[in-house]
């Protein structure tokens, strides 16, 4: 028999381990959220008395069996500083499928794409504003970025289930297949020649991309070179700059208002 080429073999053996990967959510919102969505594989439940009765609807929705604990010793496998209200629910990673499916939405579609910001709590808040936003997903590099966990779940207030947060192989490429489907993808640059508003000019009816980097480097020079142009969000004075979630909730503002800076 043939031996398997080494990326057959690595590819492989990230399958099994995504497949037997969890996250612990918690909090009230988080775990609620997480256990009325039938798309959540829920593995175990572990709640105060107190918790449970506040849940009793979303765990008998669920169809799981909680683990009642006494909440002076709170048993799940989380940082003992998270603010658990009492509930904690493990669960494996959402499967939100294919880039091409996903992002497949039509003219007005809007996406963004996450060039290595790892801050779960800025990724949160980024999903939540691209779920009220209504864009089609959130985009980032399954390396260096920051993965679902309890603290990203929180900070996305119920958004991590519902909004499609897709993390892939290579972002380099993830933009080219985006360019294929007809996105037009502007890298946020502080530093660039043209606003947002002017690089939107006449983009209404186009899909959209909004790229951003992480906050002090910024974008990766191959993914700027990937964009199709760079824009900055102008601001009142020569100082002072946006931090990535702010900057995210303003360009989809943008994005989907259709302003014409």
């Amino acid at each position: 028999m043939a031996k398997k080429p080494t990326w057959v073999i690595e590819k492989e053996r990230a399958r099994r381990a995504a497949a037997t990967e969890t996250v612990w959510l918690f909090g009230l919102h988080a775990v609620r959220d997480a256990l009325v969505n039938p798309r959540r594989e829920k593995l175990r439940l572990v709640v105060t008395k107190n918790a449970a009765d506040r849940l009793a609807d979303a765990i008998g929705a669920a169809g799981i069996a909680p683990e009642i604990c006494d909440p002076r010793r709170f048993e799940a496998p989380i940082d003992p500083g998270s603010v658990h209200q009492g509930a904690a629910l493990e669960v494996r990673p959402l499967d939100w499928g294919r880039l091409a499916d996903l992002c497949a939405a039509g003219p007005r579609a809007r996406v963004v794409l996450l060039d290595r910001v790892t801050d779960p709590h800025n990724v949160g808040a980024i999903l939540r504003s691209a779920e009220v936003f209504g864009a089609a997903a959130v985009i980032a590099p399954h390396r260096h970025s920051a993965p679902e966990t309890g603290a990203l779940a929180k900070t996305a207030s119920g958004a991590l289930e519902r909004q499609p947060y897709l993390r892939v192989p290579n972002l380099a490429r993830a933009m080219e297949d985006l360019k294929d489907l007809g996105f037009h993808l502007i890298g946020l640059d502080g530093g660039a020649g043209v606003t947002l508003g002017q690089a939107l000019t006449g983009l209404a009816d186009t899909p959209v991309g909004l790229v951003l980097g992480a906050e002090g480097p910024g974008l990766r020079q191959l993914t700027r070179d990937s964009c199709d142009a760079l824009a900055r969000i102008p601001a009142a004075g020569g100082f002072g700059s946006l931090n990535v979630s702010n900057a995210a909730a303003v360009a989809l503002y943008a994005a989907v208002e259709g302003h014409n800076g």
